[in-house]
């Protein structure tokens, strides 16, 4: 289980943004237009940089939350002369949503509770369980057409490999959810194995892609 802990409770403003799943140490472009999250990057850029992206469970004015969710550091930034912004997410933490706060902002806010992995996983995998997810996303790959530099990926470190394909692999919305609530870095990896032999045996083409 991860801990948490009372003292890395706080306030986010969210994104609940459908099929645009952050991980940690990843990135996630994304191009803001409407009002309501013009606003919320702007109050963003006055405070700390952070924005919580998470899903919404369905349909609904609002929708309903999952629990689980990402904070995003705003790592770059576009201002175009209409209003709208371009920019770029920094994956920093997942976050665990505690309440949703009554506010008078267009955007909503949450008290969300900092999941700290690093102390009960060192985001490590055993040499063999990294053999075997470097096998099957070359299975993968192939399978999708994908051009990959192994070499490159060969010098990422775990984590980075582990969440690089959670993220940018075509899952379905409801599988890139459940990855991130995962806890432990080999058990992401485990069911990335799965994920990658279930989906590579089928048609993808109607799978969610994020760019």
């Amino acid at each position: 289980m991860t801990r948490t802990n009372p003292s890395t409770t706080r306030r986010l403003s969210i994104f609940p943004l459908g099929g645009a799943i952050l991980y940690p140490r990843m990135q996630l472009p994304l191009h803001i237009f409407e009002p309501r999250y013009r606003a919320l990057v702007s109050d963003a850029m006055a405070r700390d940089q952070r924005i919580g992206m998470i899903q919404p469970r369905g349909p609904g004015d609002p929708p309903a939350l999952f629990d689980i969710g990402c904070i995003g550091r705003i790592g770059e930034i576009e201002a175009l002369e209409d209003g709208r912004f371009n920019i770029v997410l920094e994956g920093e933490a997942r976050f665990r949503l505690v309440r949703e706060l009554d506010v008078t902002t267009a955007f909503r806010q949450v008290e969300a509770t900092v999941m700290t992995d690093e102390q009960d996983d060192p985001g490590i995998l055993a040499s063999s369980e990294r053999a075997a997810l470097e096998y099957e996303s070359r299975i993968f790959a192939d399978k999708l057409g994908y051009s990959v530099d192994w070499n490159a990926v060969g010098r990422l470190d775990d984590e980075t490999f582990v969440n690089a394909i959670a993220q940018i692999a075509p899952f379905d919305d409801a599988s890139k959810q459940a990855l991130l609530e995962v806890d432990r870095l080999n058990e992401r990896s485990e069911m990335l194995m799965q994920l990658m032999q279930f989906h590579g045996r089928g048609d993808t083409s109607g799978q969610t892609r994020l760019q």
